[in-house]
């Protein structure tokens, strides 16, 4: 088997500044995914169809009474699986108090005109109404509210969203420029929709810009290329937030990131792709702790849920039910560098080839330490996973996990295991447990390594392990 392709994708942010123009703003690259042994696979869009920008968003929801037009709109995203979002509060229990703003009523020119006035002064915190729709209309250079320059907050409340009005021309909803830093608390971004070589379907950060998301939602956005709900070369920190039900046309529907992704007790699920990183792709560095990735998709790509691409640390992280062609949960691109700590990875697929729980991609170092990873399958090799890399697990369980060869790890350069369970892992020609192909896997049993009842073998070409 191949150990490198070079699939090359379109990568490119949109930068937008006042008075320059949008084919003159527009920035491409190319970016090479290197994923071992991705051959044949042709990453375009099509099969993908998005959905509408005025999809019907959560029916679980909450009405909301009050739109900038007056009537009723839909149902505001609110996910039931999100078990992090709730009030702030201080080190007595009690709910910390949100910064004091400016009002801003109810009325989309208003909030306009508002950020307008922020970005003139230098920065403010804005005060948005509760139980209210602010329903943008015009595209002001890309984006349905003026980019963000300075320290900007926009304080939500109870169902309170912004939204791009359904027949209104494609816009996303936030950009934020060098200089911005834009805080969002208890506020839902919805609706958003950009074209090709037009990243950020909900919200875009420039480089030198920043984002900060707090108890808020990224939903139901779309972009035919980059970022369904955010893209960004800046700083981006999601806190207590859902980003849920975004499309991306290219890569990363939940996120495309090249700058600090910082993710924390939040989750990223039921985002789709039509490349790779159904739900996240990050090229800079990435800090995931005690979040969610989920049920995230790559319709004609690799990755289902997260592709790291860069320096990546995930810890007390749920990965599950992600699916991709190639790696249905977590992958590393040729070069990254990733370390999994109490991470389960579990109920991943590869629909047609390899690598259903972990792919670890060529000169990439990724630790294991104190996880479990399970009940994940691939098509052809590695359901648990599959490794290019050099691999180091600790202290973890891999069972269950399905494939043609190598169910729990399929080994192709160097895996080195402690106090590790590789059990009852399933192939349905060989290697139930470990096959080893052309690289080095060290047991250690000493350390407590066991691998037992994998059918219809613990090994293949293992030196210390039982057949």
């Amino acid at each position: 088997m191949g150990k490198e392709i070079d699939t090359a994708m379109t990568y490119h942010h949109h930068t937008r500044s006042p008075g320059v123009s949008q084919a003159a703003a527009r920035r491409r690259r190319r970016w090479a995914v290197g994923l071992a042994g991705m051959t044949g696979l042709a990453l375009t869009t099509a099969g993908l169809t998005p959905a509408p920008a005025n999809a019907n968003v959560d029916a679980n929801a909450v009405e909301r009474p009050h739109t900038t037009t007056g009537n009723h709109l839909e149902k505001a995203d609110q996910s039931p699986t999100n078990n992090h979002r709730g009030n702030s509060k201080d080190s007595k229990g009690k709910e910390a108090e949100k910064p004091k703003g400016t009002p801003v009523p109810c009325d989309a020119d208003a909030l306009i005109a508002a950020i307008t006035l922020a970005n003139a002064r230098g920065g403010a915190t804005l005060d948005l109404a509760s139980k209210c729709t602010y329903l943008l209309t015009a595209d002001i250079d890309g984006a349905g509210l003026p980019a963000i320059t300075t320290p900007i907050t926009l304080n939500g409340g109870t169902h309170t969203t912004i939204e791009r009005a359904a027949a209104a021309d494609e816009f996303r909803i936030l950009t934020v420029n060098t200089g911005g830093d834009l805080t969002l608390n208890k506020l839902t971004i919805t609706g958003g929709q950009t074209g090709m070589f037009d990243d950020g379907g909900g919200i875009l950060v420039n480089s030198g810009g920043a984002l900060t998301t707090n108890h808020s939602t990224i939903t139901r956005n779309i972009t035919d290329s980059d970022g369904g709900g955010i893209a960004g070369d800046g700083t981006i920190h999601v806190k207590h937030s859902t980003i849920s039900h975004n499309i991306a046309g290219n890569a990363g529907a939940g996120i495309n990131s090249t700058g600090l992704l910082d993710i924390n007790k939040s989750d990223v699920e039921y985002n789709t792709a039509a490349a790779d990183g159904g739900g996240l792709v990050n090229f800079g560095t990435v800090r995931i702790a005690h979040s969610t990735i989920t049920a995230n998709h790559a319709q004609g790509g690799n990755v289902g849920g997260l592709l790291v691409n860069g320096i990546g640390t995930v810890t007390d992280t749920h990965i599950s039910h992600n699916s991709g062609l190639e790696i249905g949960g977590i992958a590393t691109g040729t070069a990254a560098q990733l370390t999994l700590r109490a991470v389960t990875i579990v109920e991943n697929t590869a629909r047609t080839g390899r690598a259903g729980g972990l792919g670890t991609g060529p000169t990439s170092p990724v630790v294991i330490e104190g996880s479990t990873i399970a009940n994940n399958t691939a098509s052809t090799a590695g359901g648990g996973i599959f490794n290019f890399g050099d691999l180091v697990v600790r202290d973890t369980k891999i069972t269950g996990n399905q494939a043609d060869i190598g169910a729990g790890i399929y080994n192709d350069e160097t895996t080195t295991l402690f106090n590790t369970k590789v059990v009852k892992n399933v192939a349905i020609t060989d290697g139930g447990g470990i096959t080893n192909v052309a690289g080095t896997v060290e047991l250690n049993t000493a350390t407590g390594t066991v691998v037992i009842k994998n059918r219809p073998n613990n090994c293949v070409d293992v030196p210390g392990c039982a057949g």
